[in-house]
């Protein structure tokens, strides 16, 4: 229906009051994005929308927009499309797209119930098929007129012209899964209502009030909203009414169409005044006219009344109204955007026509749907940052915490990347997708999974991830602060442990460890031991952030943080480079600089350096490969090392190397039992070699410690402890199981918290308490009684969400970012952060998981 549940008396946001002023009701279709099916899940949507403007419909698939009052055409596309933006937003987040079209493919009846109000209700009963099938969605213009009488003056006069406005929205070709052979057969099923159509000859506002009662005293309706006519004085607000269109998927169209009937109202009330007669068609001549205009759409003939009943192209009679009503159209300020507008829509033709080219392509009538879903949701309606054109199924959504689209609007910072993705569209990004893949398969940038025999291209998203330069600043500040106190931590824990001494950390938190290795005693020399950290970073939905976790063994994402620049661009070299933005080219030397400082004093002046690889096998295998090319070192495997009188060589072609750092890219165990040159057990002859410090690994051995999740609880206090400063990193609130009262309280809130065991890894049995099952639960519940000290728990945050390309549209997926600190002489944030990306529906981020990558602007 066209009437809303709710309506603003004052008229302030629902349409219009002042003379000649506009506003828009748009009636938008509910459909699943899966099924694309039409879906009685409307007040799902407009429970998360405001009532001034948004309201319910007879059918509670449908979601009906009261734009607020405009007075210019650029005022009324803004409304149109804020409106439009926001609803969508809310729709997607819960798996719907809203269709402005006026009737949409796929319907299953049965499953259709009304919205559930007494009036709707009373009509399903009296009206029966034609409430059940009011499956249809048009937009109603108002013009201010604020004299009645005028207002029904205007409405007999305009009457003429109404069979080209229905032609320029025609948007309805299918009805139940069929096509109707009609541009509009919205317009067909509007005109079963006993009070639709043309409401033959009245003179008076007392007339037509007259006219009104004697319907409801007949019992055909029930009050003064069931008059359907084609354009009426409005029952609820003063204005005029326009209600022959379908619901347009560009919003252009709907611009277009009120910028018409506001010329002709203002045409109609002045011949009026100027007591002009007014030229009425014959019913039978309009009822024709009409027809046509549902047959043909703009691919056909028009009747061009009342200059003629003998049939026009309908390009022909478009553009003869618009003439027609240059005059008016000047005196509004409208005429150029009028004329670009028409000649625009008929250059693209009508939604009906499109709908059924998309059809004819592969038959399905699935397509048209998705079309129509696209066209709504961008198409040329300026859904986007500024105004921009955003072509079909690229529009911004509104998620709260986004980083990009906090509010459904985009944030400066990423403008002008929506506008190129836009310019592509979802066809042109699926292509730059394909050749993305092709430069990952050519570079070998992939990765692997345990127990899987073959390598994945490493994922990668085309939206890239923007860190403003204030947050970096503030971060890297922090991060440089946070791994110093990390190092002194480490080094203490296998020296004198003055942490445990002073009260800092208790000893069973260390001596419960299981990443405590014998092996980090081996050290024997003061300095660094975590030359290079990974430390893992969130934004919570306000904008702040913390750290998640800390690695300090092996971690990983340098190369493939450089690699996701590369390919950025590769394939989409024309985003616009913001000033600022720091490249990450320098990232390779950096690294080595801090790698060669670790070098021992046995080393000389001229230290050699080697990656420490286990090969191909290894998951990161692309990664150490593109760090040793990068620095210009040699990539070793365990079986080229061999230890010689307490040194440590390489073995190329027969000759050995010296090598002075090891760069270690592989576990600890691994590392010890692996074979070297010789054949024999590396581990035992490395041991000799580190204690007498003839060589230096780096990672150090042992350094999991500082990577263990009951050690991140008490870093703020290591910060202050050996730094003698306030951490300028929050972290997440941590609970450990280990301490009895934390447990109890860990115990009572299991479904609020995220479990973690203090040896997981890449989010290996993590279970996060508000999206667990009753069984893990208790599964988990029993471990922590049984190990306490093994579990520690944290409060949930709620991560920020950032755009990623799905293949179809932007969509809002949790992320978080990986920055990395190299420490030799002193300490340095690589311009280089890996940005990891949840797959949907979860807040896990890591590959091995679903998880994916994007391309991290980080601003300087």
């Amino acid at each position: 229906m066209t009437e809303s549940v709710k309506v603003s008396e004052s008229g302030e946001n629902s349409a219009v009051g002042a003379e000649l002023s506009l506003g828009v009701e748009e009636e938008l279709h509910v459909v699943d994005l899966k099924t694309r099916e039409l879906v009685p899940r409307a007040p799902e949507v407009l429970a998360q929308l405001d009532e001034a403007n948004f309201s319910a419909e007879l059918h509670r698939s449908v979601v009906e927009t009261n734009t607020p009052v405009a007075g210019t055409l650029d005022e009324l596309r803004e409304g149109i499309v804020s409106l439009r933006r926001r609803a969508i937003g809310v729709a997607e987040s819960l798996g719907l797209g809203l269709v402005a079209a006026g009737t949409v493919p796929l319907v299953d009846l049965d499953s259709l119930p009304v919205t559930p109000t007494s009036r709707y209700k009373r009509m399903v009963d009296e009206y029966q098929m034609l409430a059940r099938e009011q499956l249809i969605c048009g937009a109603q213009v108002h013009v201010g007129i604020t004299d009645r009488d005028e207002a029904v003056a205007v409405s007999q006069r305009v009457a003429s012209s109404l069979p080209v406005l229905l032609a320029l929205s025609a948007s309805s070709p299918y009805w139940m899964g069929e096509d109707s052979g009609y541009a509009s057969v919205r317009s067909l099923v509007w005109m079963r209502w006993p009070t639709a159509g043309d409401p033959g000859v009245v003179s008076s506002a007392a007339e037509f009030d007259a006219l009104v009662e004697q319907l409801i005293a007949s019992g055909t309706i029930s009050d003064p909203k069931m008059v359907y006519f084609d354009v009426r004085p409005s029952a609820h607000l003063p204005t005029v009414e326009l209600r022959v269109t379908d619901s347009s998927p560009d919003a252009d169209t709907v611009v277009l169409l009120a910028g018409l009937f506001r010329a002709l109202a203002l045409r109609a009330r002045e011949e009026y005044r100027a007591g002009l007669p007014a030229q009425v068609t014959p019913p039978p001549l309009h009822r024709a006219a009409m027809w046509r205009a549902a047959r043909s759409g703009l691919e056909g003939d028009l009747l061009d009344l009342p200059r003629s009943p003998v049939p026009v192209p309908a390009a022909v009679a478009v553009e003869r109204l618009v003439g027609d009503l240059r005059p008016e159209l000047e005196q509004l300020g409208d005429w150029e955007q009028v004329f670009d507008l028409s000649v625009q829509t008929l250059s693209r033709g009508s939604s009906a026509a499109r709908q059924r080219r998309a059809m004819s392509r592969r038959g399905r009538i699935s397509d048209v749907v998705d079309l129509v879903v696209a066209d709504t949701r961008g198409g040329t309606t300026g859904i986007g940052p500024s105004g921009q054109t955003v072509p079909a199924g690229l529009t911004p959504y509104a998620a709260p915490g986004d980083e990009a689209f906090p509010n459904g609007d985009v944030v400066p910072a990423y403008e002008g990347i929506v506008n190129v993705l836009s310019a592509l569209g979802p066809a042109g990004l699926r292509r730059r997708e394909d050749a993305r893949d092709d430069e990952q398969r050519a570079r070998g940038v992939t990765f692997s999974v345990a127990g899987e025999a073959a390598t994945r291209l490493f994922p990668f998203d085309l939206v890239p991830r923007v860190v403003p330069a204030g947050d970096w600043q503030r971060l890297r500040l922090g991060l440089v602060q946070r791994v110093r106190a990390l190092d002194a931590f480490i080094n203490d824990v296998y020296g004198d442990r003055t942490v445990v001494r002073d009260g800092v950390v208790p000893e069973w938190v260390i001596d419960g460890s299981p990443e405590l290795r014998p092996s980090g005693a081996l050290v024997s020399h003061a300095g660094v031991r975590a030359q290079v950290a990974g430390v893992d970073l969130v934004r919570n939905a306000e904008g702040d952030w913390c750290v998640l976790e800390d690695n300090l063994r092996v971690p990983s994402g340098i190369a493939y943080a450089m690699q996701n620049r590369r390919l950025t661009e590769t394939i989409l070299a024309e985003l616009p480079r913001p000033d600022g933005l720091l490249s990450p080219e320098s990232t390779p030397q950096l690294l080595k600089r801090a790698l060669l400082d670790a070098a021992g004093p046995a080393a000389g002046d001229d230290p050699k350096l080697v990656v420490l690889s286990q090969g191909p096998d290894d998951s990161a295998w692309f990664e150490h490969r593109m760090l040793a090319e990068e620095m210009g070192v040699p990539l070793v495997r365990s079986t080229d090392l061999l230890v010689d009188d307490g040194f440590v060589h390489r073995l190329e072609n027969g000759r050995k190397h010296r090598v002075d750092v090891v760069y270690l890219r592989m576990g600890e165990d691994s590392l010890v039992h692996s074979p070297g040159a010789d054949g024999m057990p590396l581990g035992p002859s490395l041991v000799t070699a580190l204690h007498a410090d003839t060589v230096r690994l780096a990672n150090a051995l042992g350094n999991g410690i500082g990577d263990d999740k009951a050690v991140y609880a008490y870093v703020p206090q290591l910060v202050e402890y050996y730094l003698g400063e306030k951490p300028l990193l929050a972290d997440v609130p941590t609970y450990l199981c280990g301490i009895p009262e934390q447990r109890e309280e860990v115990l009572g809130r299991l479904p609020e918290l995220v479990l973690k065991p203090v040896d997981g890894y890449g989010g290996d049995r993590i279970v996060i308490g508000p999206h667990a099952s009753e069984e893990d639960l208790a599964a988990v519940r029993r471990q922590i009684r049984t190990a306490p000290h093994r579990w520690v728990a944290q409060e949930v945050v709620q991560l920020s969400t950032h755009p990623v390309f799905d293949g179809h549209q932007l969509a809002p997926r949790h992320v978080d970012l990986r920055a990395f600190v190299f420490t030799g002489h002193e300490s340095v944030v690589a311009p280089a952060a890996l940005t990891r990306v949840a797959p949907a529906g979860s807040m896990i981020v890591n590959s091995s998981r679903g998880g994916g990558s994007k391309d991290t602007w980080l601003m300087g």
